[in-house]
């Protein structure tokens, strides 16, 4: 949630941020108004609270008719007070719900427009010219049903489309490659964490999944849970209403997971394969760290995500992804995008977002100011080490013209083979 003396006293930077979202900017003008009124309530309530106080010390002292009528201006005065503190409550949530409806502010230099409108920020490595080798690549699902390693068909009769069972030595690749991550993450000094998958509403909420990508979301109605799309929720509710103690630097948590995701709006596309599907697994980063240091932090986990790339040696590029494009509560985003070469584009295997103090003042994380003793908001940060998607890159892009595929020498420890060979 944006912090409200933010639109107070910089509405312009907050219009600025609505305007490039492509997002109404004159919401800022309704929580202005909001606020101003949830203020004047306030005050008036807790004007006339204070004379209920006095007025209460005087019926005390008074004696015979003159308490009898100063203890009927008393039950007046109460019905008042808890008129008004009803009215400054029901204020108060009306500045919540507006303040909800506005994303993130965004950090300087983040590209205006939509989806669409990204800069790429760098391209590492170049595609596999596989005409030049003199074959055509198969492409990832052609590949697993090949190798025995993806089955599709019994996923969609078990449990509907865009399910899929991964077999024999596509089981075994995605082990090994959520382990690297896991290996990986705490070499970097993350804490390995395996999180629910199921949270309540107010976590939810909070992490900033329920507003205008709920619809993303699966419901358990009959527990009031949600089933969660990525381990980010479950981390950023880890430390709610908590004050952290962040002297000794950010709290690094790596999260494992099972992602569950709707895909709703996404019919016809992708429909084959895994690049798109409703169930995965991922290794995401999470950070809590002072607000000041977001912005480093942010170029930080975008290193760790460059170095798995190169562990799995694929070509991608990296893409300031436009404001329009960033979810509610993301400030800014680096997506890092592999080459998939029978698409012959790029798609997304990582991302990485600063979220600076948004979904943490929703949720009521803190930190201790070690100058002043008072409580400040922190920033969060999250980003992807490995998930189910990668596969699709490793396979597509270290095939052979035999169907056999080449293991990333970094999986190789993990996975306990060189080359992936189709069975006889």
């Amino acid at each position: 949630m944006i912090d409200i003396k933010l639109v107070r006293e910089t509405p312009d930077v907050v219009r600025a941020s609505q305007k490039a979202r492509g997002e109404d900017p004159g919401i800022v003008d309704a929580i202005l108004a909001a606020d101003e009124a949830r203020r004047s309530s306030l005050g008036e309530y807790e004007r006339v609270r204070a004379e209920q106080k006095t007025f209460g010390k005087q019926v005390a002292t008074a004696k015979g008719e003159e308490k009898a009528a100063l203890v009927a201006q008393a039950k007046e005065l109460a019905t008042r007070v808890r008129s008004l503190e009803a009215d400054a409550g029901e204020r108060e949530r009306e500045l919540d719900l507006l303040a909800r409806r506005v994303g993130n502010v965004i950090v300087d230099g983040v590209p205006v427009g939509g989806e669409e409108d990204y800069v790429v920020r760098e391209v590492v490595g170049a595609p596999r010219d596989f005409a030049a080798e003199g074959f055509e690549p198969r492409d990832h699902l052609a590949l697993g049903e090949l190798l025995g390693a993806i089955d599709m068909e019994r996923g969609a009769k078990v449990s509907g489309s865009r399910f899929y069972f991964l077999t024999g030595v596509g089981a075994r690749l995605e082990l090994a490659l959520l382990n690297l991550g896991v290996a990986r993450a705490v070499e970097y000094g993350f804490t390995p964490m395996i999180t629910p998958t199921l949270v309540r509403p107010e976590i939810m909420a909070g992490a900033g999944f329920l507003d205008a990508h709920a619809d993303e979301v699966y419901r358990l109605e009959a527990d009031d849970l949600y089933l969660t799309g990525t381990s980010e929720v479950a981390l950023a509710g880890y430390h709610s209403d908590e004050i952290l103690d962040l002297s000794g630097g950010p709290k690094r948590y790596a999260g494992w997971s099972t992602c569950y995701r709707r895909e709703a709006g996404s019919h016809g596309k992708d429909t084959r394969g895994i690049i798109r599907v409703h169930q995965f697994q991922k290794i995401e980063m999470f950070v809590y760290c002072s607000a000041a240091d977001a912005e480093a932090e942010h170029e930080r986990l975008l290193g760790w995500e460059r170095e798995m790339l190169a562990a799995i040696d694929v070509p991608y590029r990296i893409i300031d992804t436009a404001a329009g494009d960033l979810g509610g509560p993301a400030a800014r985003k680096f997506d890092c995008e592999a080459w998939i070469p029978t698409q012959g584009r790029y798609r997304e295997l990582t991302s990485t977002s600063n979220c600076t103090t948004y979904q943490a003042r929703r949720l009521g994380v803190r930190e201790r100011d070690p100058e002043g003793g008072a409580t400040r908001v922190v920033a969060t940060l999250n980003g992807t080490l490995a998930t189910t998607r990668w596969l699709v890159a490793i396979l597509e892009t270290h095939q052979q013209s035999d169907g056999s595929v080449v293991v990333p020498e970094a999986l190789r420890p993990h996975l306990g083979l060189d080359v992936l060979i189709p069975p006889a």
